[in-house]
């Protein structure tokens, strides 16, 4: 395989004698001192970003032989295009933030270091949750380390649970549909649903794909065989036709195209149940509505999506790489994970982390965190390989169809050919 950069192209020549020009000022010479290094990064919302800013500031003040400057480049769509930018131009940052599913063009690009030497070496080895390590591998080789982690969970609204005489939570994808017929109401009598039981995410895009993964890796099933997308598998037709089935009973209502993240519907009560994170969690604390979650319901197995964001130490000179890594090592540290858990919502991604005193007390007055914490034991990373966007852009594809009518096989069938002539050029 290599890999599509094609389409990138005319935004790479546009951009990459922008980014020579300020190369001396991203990339300080030998003797610059203190060294400086350049994490890029995309955090949002504004809230998380000042927490972060916080903690570099705060591995800055603790040692003298560098100083790191973390710069908010953008959102992941405007990352991409600067991302691949830097490292054709030669003008990579020193570290950078982004979500795992990158690690198969960096690696193909040949911009970002192996950690195995120093992973194998690092305090924080033994104490990092097993689930994650997926995402940081690839060809057997660790590439990143992830900076915070969560899951995918199903929210809901007690009190129209209530209302509708339910008092247990569904626990398998039979009692989930029945669920969501329930709390289906026509309460005009217009013919219409005034309120349906579930939200799915309409659209092709990644967020679409995160959120039925949880549902394909319930039925113990996975996007990827002997190093090769497979997406006609009974598991993953299963899957899909749960989706179908939800609405064809007209238990579900579909978000605007694209934009499956936004509450918008769960708040004003339109939808009982909404699947999403616990990184939506500050922004239901600021408002006065009842809201719980719960595990993903179970067909094969429990199970559940990861979500979160790995850090990179991108190949520069050995003394900027090493200097770097002294910043993951600050990274997995019990203070850094837990003041980004209590400042974010995120999961710290270490077992001593989420056991400290403080983080404990954080979890007892929000006892919702423990649905995402329990969840993490089945936890699944989505694929690492170069070409994961045209994989998850054809699977988005066959979801969005089959929303709109069309039959599971037909879509994830016509989606297989499309990656299949993908996978097979030279």
């Amino acid at each position: 395989m290599k890999l599509q950069i094609s389409a990138w192209r005319p935004v790479i020549l546009a951009l990459v004698c922008s980014l020579l020009l300020t190369a001396c000022q991203m990339t300080p010479s030998p003797g610059d001192t203190p060294l400086t290094l350049t994490l890029w990064h995309g955090i949002n919302p504004p809230p998380n970003r000042d927490v972060f800013n916080e903690l570099v500031a705060e591995f800055n003040a603790q040692q003298s032989d560098f100083q790191l400057e973390a710069l908010y480049v953008g959102q992941p769509d405007q990352q991409l295009p600067k991302i691949l930018t830097a490292v054709v131009g030669g003008v990579p940052p020193d570290l950078l933030w982004f979500t795992p599913m990158i690690t198969g063009q960096l690696v193909e690009l040949g911009a970002i270091r192996p950690l195995d030497d120093w992973f194998e070496g690092s305090a924080h080895q033994q104490d990092l949750d097993p689930a994650l390590l997926a995402g940081m591998t690839l060809d057997d080789q660790i590439w990143s380390i992830p900076m915070a982690t969560n899951n995918l969970g199903l929210f809901y609204r007690p009190s129209l649970f209530e209302a509708a005489g339910i008092d247990t939570l569904p626990r398998t994808w039979q009692e989930l549909r029945q669920v969501a017929r329930t709390l289906t109401v026509d309460e005009d009598g217009d013919g219409r649903p005034d309120r349906h039981g579930i939200l799915l995410s309409l659209g092709k895009g990644e967020w679409t794909v995160f959120t039925w993964l949880g549902f394909l890796y319930g039925m113990r099933g996975d996007l990827v065989q002997d190093g090769v997308p497979n997406l006609v598998t009974p598991e993953a037709i299963a899957a899909l036709q749960f989706w179908a089935d939800l609405v064809a009973d007209g238990s579900v209502k579909l978000s605007q195209p694209e934009r499956g993240y936004e509450l918008n519907d769960y708040l004003a009560g339109r939808v009982a149940m909404q699947l999403t994170g616990p990184w939506t969690l500050g922004q239901l604390d600021q408002l006065d509505i009842d809201y719980d979650a719960m595990a993903i319901p179970a067909a094969e197995q429990q199970a559940t999506v990861l979500g979160g964001e790995q850090i990179f130490v991108m190949k520069t000179r050995p003394e900027r790489e090493q200097a770097a890594l002294k910043f993951l090592e600050f990274v997995l540290s019990d203070r850094f994970q837990t003041q980004w858990a209590l400042g974010t919502g995120y999961l710290p991604v270490t077992q001593t982390a989420r056991e400290s005193e403080v983080y404990q007390a954080y979890i007892r007055d929000r006892p919702i965190l423990t649905v995402f914490l329990e969840q993490m034991s089945g936890a699944h990373s989505r694929p690492i390989l170069a070409n994961y966007a045209r994989l998850s852009d054809s699977l988005g594809r066959a979801i969005e169809q089959t929303l709109l009518g069309s039959d599971p096989v037909t879509a994830l069938e016509t989606a297989q050919r499309r990656i299949d002539r993908i996978w097979q050029q030279p």
